[in-house]
């Protein structure tokens, strides 16, 4: 009988092909496999064109130093060292910590101003995007703090709270306040009203409403807007650890770097830039093991 329907429809099966999406290709151990040869192949080029530069002398040190010369400043930043050559006297560290105190204060501030931002962004973005008079009234203030750059305010943060950690909180806060409320506008109005009216109908209240259907739709761009003010946050760090920043890699950074200690200040840098990566990886774990079905509707 297959083949009757098929004789009498010739074009049923190329229809039926063609409606037929082909299946994905999924990456294999094999494609993982090369794609970690391809950056660690572009890694191992970017170390040997800096060690290449620094040892025929095109860049004088003081600019870039050699990539062993970084990798004594990290190893010294982490051990115990003498204050000067030829005197007995021993140092911890850099400015009397080591390095992974310096980053985990930073780390520190960080979680506390985006853990406050989140606190706050999430529940005024809901009731942002569904109440339209607070929508109304606060967005154009969120527009306008989230033009301003952090350095036009730290200023000011440092006269009303002084040069501790509170102003450094401050400034994190507000850094990572605005993406994470606008995302999570983005996200609720991005909510399909055939969802909301459907349970309505069933008889669902507004709080089962916002808790089965506002909340779970709104999860991913929420979690993209965590993400996004993350990264504002590791931006801003060193601006936030420029006064009294000791201890905090920020500081470390713009103190060595004032006094032209360059391999410590690259040192740094790539501690933070390593940090920040790796944040931004358990960020994106968390955000597969909560939203797994983002991408697959």
């Amino acid at each position: 009988m297959v083949n009757s329907v098929l004789q009498e429809n010739p074009g049923s099966l190329g229809a039926a092909a063609a409606a037929t999406p082909p299946p994905k290709r999924k990456l294999g151990p094999r494609g993982d496999h090369s794609q970690w040869f391809v950056r660690l192949g572009a890694f191992a080029f970017a170390i040997g064109l800096w060690w290449f530069v620094t040892k025929v002398g095109l860049v004088r040190p003081l600019y870039l130093p050699s990539p062993g010369a970084v990798w004594d400043a990290f190893v010294r930043a982490n051990g115990d060292h003498p204050i000067a050559p030829g005197v007995d006297r021993m140092v911890r560290g850099e400015q009397n910590y080591y390095l992974w105190e310096h980053l985990l204060a930073s780390l520190q501030r960080i979680a506390i101003g985006v853990g406050g931002a989140i606190l706050v962004g999430i529940p005024l973005g809901l009731m942002m995007a569904t109440v339209r008079w607070i929508g109304v009234l606060v967005e154009p203030y969120l527009n306008f703090l989230r033009s301003l750059p952090p350095l036009g305010y730290i200023g000011l943060l440092i006269v009303w709270f002084g040069i501790g950690d509170t102003s450094k909180i401050w400034l994190l806060f507000l850094a990572a306040f605005p993406p994470i409320a606008m995302a999570t506008i983005s996200g609720v109005r991005g909510v399909r009203e055939d969802q909301i009216n459907a349970v309505l109908s069933l008889g669902a209240s507004r709080r089962q409403t916002l808790t089965t259907v506002m909340i779970p739709a709104t999860l991913p761009e929420v979690l993209t807007g965590i993400r996004v003010a993350v990264g504002f946050a590791w931006t801003t760090v060193v601006a936030a650890e420029l006064n009294n920043g000791i201890p905090g890699i920020g500081g470390l950074a713009y103190l060595s770097g004032t006094e032209l200690n360059t391999p410590l200040t690259i040192a740094s840098i790539i501690v933070i830039g390593v940090a920040a990566v790796a944040l931004d990886g358990l960020i994106k774990l968390a955000e597969k093991i909560l939203v797994p079905w983002r991408g697959k509707a």
